[in-house]
Formats: structure tokens, sequence, C-alpha cells
């Protein structure tokens, strides 16, 4: 008996690494890419929950912050007073009434007022931090409570640019036309800069959060000293959660540090909810006489605890893996990509630090292709908007995992910072500046070739 215990526990360990050497011959020659999230962090399942798993081996303590972060990340808030004392608050300016509006299924805002467009505004200022509208403020709120008025509308115009491959193909291009229509506050500045801002996919964040500052910065290349074309470089930014000057490595411009502070910021900015880290009204001191007197949720209408459990949801979301990665295109389309060095900005691999109370965000190999640093991406796609070191034409490397599952967790695959390209050739097409050559070589390929790259990035 004791001889057939040991033989059926020696056949299961050896069918049980008979499977995983089938999984790393079957799925990819390099059984890593295969996680995207690392191994905890990461999810197989393709439907439109794609984006909404927790990561493998928290505590339970862990587990319930999630389920109760997630509640207050999809609940709508609702103007105070009101008998949901828990979630009033709201306004009195908004864009949006919950955290999902703008991240529907943890995934992409769209181009559209009330599902993830905001204008950030600014005006001339020699300060490094983005200088307020004195009216508008930093953030133009097209939404209010029922006692007040909204500031105005977004307005967005868009024609058509055609253009045409070396093959003979042709390609269409939207370019964006924005404006601001019925301001209820007085004239905007005349030197108003806007800058339109889609709501980006919430995985894999807190993988992002600890990767180790100085694996960061060595790809940093501000003069481009070994002459590739490629100049990142970091944005430093205050952080109202440290007090102190930090790398940026969230937002478009890579313009916050921490995920507490970008939680909070769009707390305050994009729903009007006060913490105690932004713990006064969303408004301006010239809006004050109209809004001052107005019902709010109290001094605090999130607490610290509820909000560090809404971080947490947003730093433990798991990443989709790869899918076809061994399809022939998208084999293809990945020597492609390399050979275009697409990845010297889309950096494939990262390993994450020590840093944080989630251990199972640490010591992780990922493969989010970003190296969240700011680049040069052209006048084309500039809002000639500074954003504390960030130029008007420099951008943060935008990570590419889970970019093919957008259509299906979100119905649409508008990318780029406002959401102007319409799936992934138009955003390569849309490249500028520091990667003007890699668009042009891009264009240069044969047709199969350039579907082969597009089919490639889909698959991450």
């Amino acid at each position: 008996m004791k001889n057939t215990v040991l033989i059926f526990i020696f056949s299961s360990v050896c069918i049980f690494c008979a499977c995983k050497k089938k999984i790393r011959s079957l799925y990819s020659s390099e059984y890593e890419e295969f996680f995207p999230g690392g191994e905890n962090g990461t999810v197989f399942d393709e439907t439109s929950l794609a984006f909404s798993y927790k990561f493998k081996g928290m505590s339970s303590q862990q587990n319930q912050e999630f389920f109760v972060g997630n509640s207050f990340f999809n609940q709508n808030w609702v103007e105070s007073p009101a008998s949901t004392t828990a979630r009033d608050g709201l306004g009195p300016l908004f864009n949006t009434k919950s955290c999902t509006s703008c991240h529907f299924r943890d995934g992409r805002g769209a181009p559209n007022s009330g599902e993830g467009l905001l204008f950030r505004l600014s005006i001339p200022s020699s300060n490094i931090a983005p200088e307020p509208d004195p009216i508008y403020g930093g953030q133009l709120q097209d939404f209010a409570v029922s006692a007040a008025n909204a500031e105005g509308d977004i307005s967005i115009q868009y024609t058509e640019s055609i253009g045409t491959y070396p093959d003979g193909t042709t390609y269409s291009l939207r370019i964006p036309h924005y404006s601001i229509t019925n301001l209820n506050y007085g004239a905007i500045s005349p030197d108003i800069m806007i800058s339109p801002r889609v709501g980006n996919q919430m995985i894999g964040l807190g993988l992002l959060e600890i990767i180790d500052e100085s694996d960061i910065i060595v790809r940093a290349d501000e003069f481009d000293l070994d002459g590739d074309g490629i100049s990142g470089r970091a944005n430093y930014v205050h952080d109202v959660s440290t007090g102190t000057t930090m790398l940026g490595r969230f937002g478009w411009k890579a313009n916050t540090a921490t995920l507490i502070t970008q939680v909070a910021a769009a707390f305050n900015g994009d729903i009007g909810i006060k913490t105690s880290y932004f713990p006064n009204e969303n408004y301006t001191i010239n809006q004050a006489p109209a809004l001052s007197g107005l019902p709010d949720g109290g001094i605090v209408e999130v607490t610290d605890d509820d909000l560090l459990k809404v971080v947490h949801y947003c730093r433990t979301l798991r990443v989709p893996a790869r899918r076809n990665s061994n399809g022939v295109n998208e084999q293809k389309g990945k020597l492609l990509f390399r050979s275009l060095e697409c990845n010297k900005c889309h950096v494939e691999k990262h390993i994450t630090g020590n840093s944080g109370d989630v251990s199972v965000l640490k010591n992780a190999v990922i493969y989010p292709f970003t190296d969240l640093l700011l680049h040069d991406m052209g006048d084309e796609l500039s809002d000639n908007r500074p954003d504390h070191l960030a130029t008007g034409n420099e951008w943060r490397t935008a990570p590419l995992w889970g970019i093919g599952l957008f259509p299906t967790v979100n119905n649409h695959q508008y990318l780029l910072h406002d959401g102007r390209a319409r799936n992934v050739e138009e955003a390569i097409l849309w490249h500028g500046g520091e990667a003007e050559s890699h668009k042009e070589a891009f264009k240069k390929l044969e047709a199969t070739e350039r579907q082969q790259l597009i089919d490639f990035v889909n698959s991450l």
C-alpha cells in the first residue's frame, strides 16, 4: 500500500512537471512573457471582466479591503444632504459621479463628456507646477449639483486627414478640435492652455508603483548622449501624501508619484469629494460667492481608512495574460516590434522592488511595455501645456499590457491621451518627435508586416 501511494505521488509530480513543460512549449518560447503581471498578478480571462480580478495570494484582510475598495470605486456619489451619508458630498462641481464612469470595468475612458474625458487647464507661469486659471481652476468641471451651475461644456469636433503608405494603401487620421462653451462663471483667461485627457486602464498599477526608481532613471537619456534619437527623461513632482518631491509615474505626463495621491486627487478634482489630502472643495475663490453656501458631506467626505481601501483596490488589479502569443503573425510582429526599436520606449520587461505592504506585488517579473519616462512625441500630439518638468510635447510612455482587450472590456479602442486614435494603427501613425523615424519605418513595411506588428501589439 505504501509503495502504491509513493508511486501515485511520484506519478502526479511527473504529470505536473510534464504539463508545465507543455505550457512552456505551447504558449511561449519565453515563459515569463505569458505572465505579464507576474504569476500572482496575471489572469487568464478574455471576457469583458478581464481587468477586474484581484491579485492571488493576498491575506484575508487584504482580500476584504479589495472588495470594500471595489464598492467605493463602483458606486455613485450623491448630493448632500442624503440618507446615504457614507456616499454623499458629490460636487458641487464635478466631471463624473463615480470612479467607474471614467474607468468602466476598470478599463479605459472614451473621449466623451461623462465617460472619461476631462480638460486640464492652466495659464502661462514661471512656476514648475501648472498655474490654474483664476476662475476655473486647474480642471474644467462640466457637471454640477442641482443647486449650482456647471462651469461649462466640452466641445470636440473632428476633421479627417487622409494619408498614403508608400505601397499605395490609404489611411485616415482624425484631428480633434477642442473648445469650451457656455461658461457660467465669467470669462476664462485669454491665455488658457487646455489639455484633454481620457482615463487610463487600471490594471497593474501597484506593480508600476514599486519598480525601483533607479531602474527607471537608468534608462533616462535627456540629452541623447548615446545618439540613438531617444531622450527619455523623468518628471519630478510634489507628492501630497509624503510632502516631498518624487519621481512621477502615473498620469499622461507622469505628473503623479503615488497611487494614494492619484486616487485622492481624482476624488477631489473629478467627483468633488474631500479627503485629508485634498480637504478643500474643488472651486476657486472667485467661484466661492456662488458655491460656498451649498451643503456638503462634512469636513472630510472620504475617511483615510476608506481612501486606503480604494487605493488598495487600484493597487491590486491583475493584468490579463497574453493572447495567441505563439501565433505566426504575433511572433513575426514581435520581431518587427524589436527591429523597429519600439521597445526603446515601450520597454518590455521590469522587475518590481520590495516596497509597500502587499507582498504579492514584490520581486515580480512583469511585462508592461513602458519605461515610465517622458518623451517628445512631436508637435501634432502636443497640448502646448507644461506639467511640472514635462513640456507640452512630452508624454509618458503608455503601458501596452491589456491593449488588445480594450474593445472587449470597453467596446472601443480609443488610444493616446485624448482618444483621437481609433485603433493601434492610428496610434502608431500619430507618433512624432523622438518616434518619427520609427513611425516612418512602420509606414515603409509591407501591408502584411504592418498587420503582423499590429497583431503583436493587440496580443499584449
